[in-house]
């Protein structure tokens, strides 16, 4: 029997955040997405979709990407049509990381940073990374793969104090 639940589809996650103090080094913070295999849903990602790159058959994208904070709305923008995604996909995972480059930069150092998860005109989470001022990578949210074939969201705030690529690896782990 075929549900009628339609789960979430199209999802778009945004990031904003304020340039760093005039003199300083900028501030990159990046919008990472983790895709996992149905046979081994806390494993290895089957692939990343960031800064450099998207998913092999186009359905998460990143549509901006600021180095700066700077400019007006929102500095980095991810969309994820879940709707669209292979049935050998179980899992995806939506994180921000903060690039290290220029020396450790936590949450606390950025100001003002917000991430919100939305689907059309409806707010799924957001948050503003307060809670987690020593991190300087964050999961966000998890997209799992009903029994239905729909996908549902849930909120998966969780600091890290790791430099990106790190976090890549980390980030899908099962909770303790």
């Amino acid at each position: 029997m075929s549900s009628l639940n339609k789960g979430v589809g199209k999802v778009e996650v945004t990031l904003k955040w304020d340039p760093s103090p005039a003199g300083g080094p900028d501030h990159d913070l990046d919008i990472i997405a983790a895709v996992y295999p149905t046979e081994d849903a806390y494993g290895a990602p089957v692939y990343l979709v960031h800064f450099d790159s998207r998913s092999p058959d186009g359905t998460i994208t990143l549509s901006r990407d600021s180095r700066t904070g700077q400019g007006f709305g929102v500095d980095e923008a991810m969309t994820l049509e879940l709707n669209r995604l292979s049935p050998a996909y179980a899992r995806v995972v939506v994180g921000v990381a903060i690039q290290q480059g220029s020396g450790r930069v936590t949450f606390a150092d950025v100001a003002n940073t917000k991430v919100v998860v939305r689907e059309g005109y409806r707010d799924l989470e957001s948050d503003d990374f307060s809670g987690l001022p020593t991190a300087t990578a964050a999961t966000v949210v998890e997209f799992v793969r009903e029994e239905e074939g729909g996908w549902s969201a849930r909120k998966d705030l969780r600091g890290f104090d790791t430099d990106p690529q790190s976090f890549s690896d980390l980030m899908g782990a099962a909770r303790a």
